[in-house]
């Protein structure tokens, strides 16, 4: 169950907490949509509080446990995946549709408000809010580690192992494949369609220009890549795999050749979000318990970058999501929820 909420006053270095509550559970994930937060944890708990005064709103279960969730645009509906499958929660009338297929489902995307996509063992199924199949891709080589929407949902790029595989919807073959040998951990392109980047098991950033399928590779992080994030206008994007949150600029032609930003502050990087509407914002939580907020122009290329904001947690952060352009919804390895306003 989920704890009862309290609220905290007073602010720390331009960071106040609005609420905290606790989740009786280790969490995986958060997501929020239309004054609702929905929080996961590895055992199958899933707390879903209302934003502004962090009252409960639900409790959800799945059996096998969870790693990822995610709302839909209003709010309406709430994907849960897990070990085992994937389930629906619809906020008007608190029905749960779990459906147990026993595949592995590492992540939840919406397009819309109604289409889902859900990684299901080594294929992708697009559903309606009502669990419908719509159509799926074919069966990559490996289980999907993560996946994104491309070209305004016709279709859905996939990582899995040795590559990136592009979809179109309806078609089970690929239309493209991007090569790269290894374990690809997580997906991100460009809201512009130019740019798929992956994070990598081999310690490194693996970008394709979608055009022409050229390739750049920012490879030498000391740990695997498995956090990778484009801001909203497509100029910024961040990695972990570092002390350092490392971001880059994709202005004009691209990264090449240009020096990265580093933001220092953290043991290391267990969380990272960009705040809505592209102004160069992020977010991030770190193994030492912290939860920063950076600009990142305030730096220079090449050069440590010290954070805007800092306030700490009860643990390691482990998810972290913007609520709107001050609130920043955290959780860490405790299980403890905070939604923290900054001065940015």
């Amino acid at each position: 169950m989920t704890a009862a909420t309290s609220t905290t006053q007073g602010s720390l270095n331009g960071a106040t907490v609005h609420w905290q509550a606790d989740l009786d559970d280790a969490p995986v994930a958060v997501t929020a949509a239309s004054g609702l937060l929905a929080v996961a944890g590895a055992s199958g708990l899933c707390g879903v509080y209302d934003t502004e005064r962090g009252e409960s709103v639900a409790t959800l279960a799945m059996a096998e446990g969870l790693l990822d969730v995610a709302f839909s645009p209003d709010g309406s509906h709430l994907a849960l995946v897990g070990p085992a499958g994937h389930a629906v929660w619809h906020a008007r009338d608190g029905r749960l549709e779990v459906t147990e297929t026993g595949e592995w489902s590492a992540r939840a995307r919406w397009f819309d408000n109604d289409r889902l996509a859900v990684a299901s063992g080594r294929r992708v199924s697009v559903l309606s809010t009502g669990g419908a199949p719509l159509w799926s891709t074919g069966p990559a080589p490996s289980t999907v580690t993560d996946m994104c929407w491309l070209r305004q949902g016709r279709e859905i790029a996939v990582a899995a192992y040795n590559g990136v595989y592009r979809y179109a919807r309806h078609q089970p073959a690929p239309m493209t494949h991007f090569p790269y040998s290894g374990s690809h951990l997580a997906i991100a392109a460009s809201s512009n369609g130019r740019w798929i980047c992956t994070g990598n098991q081999d310690r490194s950033v693996h970008i394709w220009r979608t055009r022409d399928g050229d390739e750049l590779e920012m490879a030498g992080f000391p740990d695997k890549v498995t956090r990778i994030a484009f801001d909203d206008g497509d100029r910024w994007f961040a990695n972990d795999g570092a002390p350092e949150v490392t971001v880059w600029d994709f202005a004009g032609k691209g990264p090449s050749g240009r020096a990265p930003r580093l933001l220092a502050g953290h043991r290391s990087v267990t969380a990272l979000a960009w705040r809505p509407g592209g102004a160069g914002v992020l977010a991030t939580t770190g193994s030492e318990g912290d939860l920063a907020v950076w600009r990142v122009e305030s730096g220079s290329p090449g050069r440590p970058t010290i954070p805007l904001h800092t306030i700490g947690l009860d643990g390691p952060g482990v998810a972290l999501r913007w609520l709107d352009a001050h609130h920043v919804a955290a959780a860490d390895r405790t299980g403890s929820v905070r939604v923290v306003a900054f001065d940015v």
